[in-house]
């Protein structure tokens, strides 16, 4: 069946699951694993989910168990340290809100703000030097971009190039990159009275990040938001991550710009 995990997916990914050693064994985590990733990107209903995968209910709470338990934001975070940091891109996406996800009382503490179109969800992500995601987080859509800045770019390494839109150009944000030893390369704001040194060539490699946020929104449970509470979402966009992480390690999704990335890092370092 589609978007079901292949043997090598299935072989990197099982020894970062829960173990456990007793009590009653649980279903067949492939099989329900593979229900989850079939949710995530045909984005139907769980009720949907077809009998191969099981009965939906042990699909669902395995979903929400193990995002509670944190073993997402563990396979991701375990699968990220392999980042390739010479080159880190940040950026955000907005997500517009179902009405079936915005039937929650205050759903400001859910990640959702109101703008003209109606509940929206911004997704904010640093990415490597390959396109893939290194960081992740959640904000109201009406959020200013650079709101999680300070806290996704708290790992920024020595050494390596930022790059980000004019939604970034603030001076702490610069000075920040030099705290950490990165250079910004980040395009001056028309407002900016003094010069800022930017490279246009350089910056051509950002696209990483909106072809990083193009990819995971192939998945329809992430292009739109169905699920009510934040962390459910959050959960989503972090599977649709590692299925990216296990789709690149099996050689999948080679780098199409490897060659611009080269060129980046050689020209950061002189």
């Amino acid at each position: 069946m589609r978007y079901e995990l292949t043997d090598h997916e299935w072989t990197a990914i099982r020894p970062m699951l829960p173990n456990k050693p007793r009590g009653v064994p649980r279903v067949n985590d492939r099989r329900v694993l593979n229900g989850i990733f079939w949710v995530l990107r045909s984005g139907a209903p769980w009720r949907d989910l077809p009998d191969d995968f099981g009965p939906y209910t042990t699909c669902y709470n395995r979903f929400v168990r193990w995002r509670r338990a944190g073993v997402w934001a563990r396979i991701m975070n375990a699968l990220a340290t392999a980042h390739d940091a010479s080159v880190q891109m940040i950026d955000t996406s907005i997500v517009r809100v179902h009405q079936h996800g915005a039937c929650i009382i205050r759903n400001r503490k859910q990640s959702m703000g109101r703008s003209r179109g109606g509940l929206t969800s911004k997704i904010h992500a640093v990415v490597d030097t390959n396109g893939l995601p290194a960081r992740l987080a959640l904000t109201a859509g009406e959020a200013h971009d650079n709101r999680l800045a300070e806290k996704l770019l708290s790992r920024l390494k020595s050494g390596s190039m930022l790059l980000a839109d004019r939604g970034y150009d603030d001076d702490w944000i610069r000075a920040l990159a030099v705290n950490k030893g990165a250079l910004a390369n980040i395009p001056p704001r028309c407002n900016r009275s003094e010069p800022i040194c930017f490279s246009p060539y350089l910056y051509r490699a950002r696209n990483l990040v909106e072809r990083f946020f193009n990819k995971i929104k192939h998945c329809r449970r992430v292009a739109t938001r169905y699920d009510k509470l934040a962390a459910n979402y959050l959960a989503f966009v972090q599977l649709a991550s590692i299925r990216l992480w296990l789709r690149f390690n099996d050689g999948v999704d080679a780098p199409p710009t490897a060659s611009m990335c080269q060129k980046v890092e050689v020209l950061s370092t002189t």
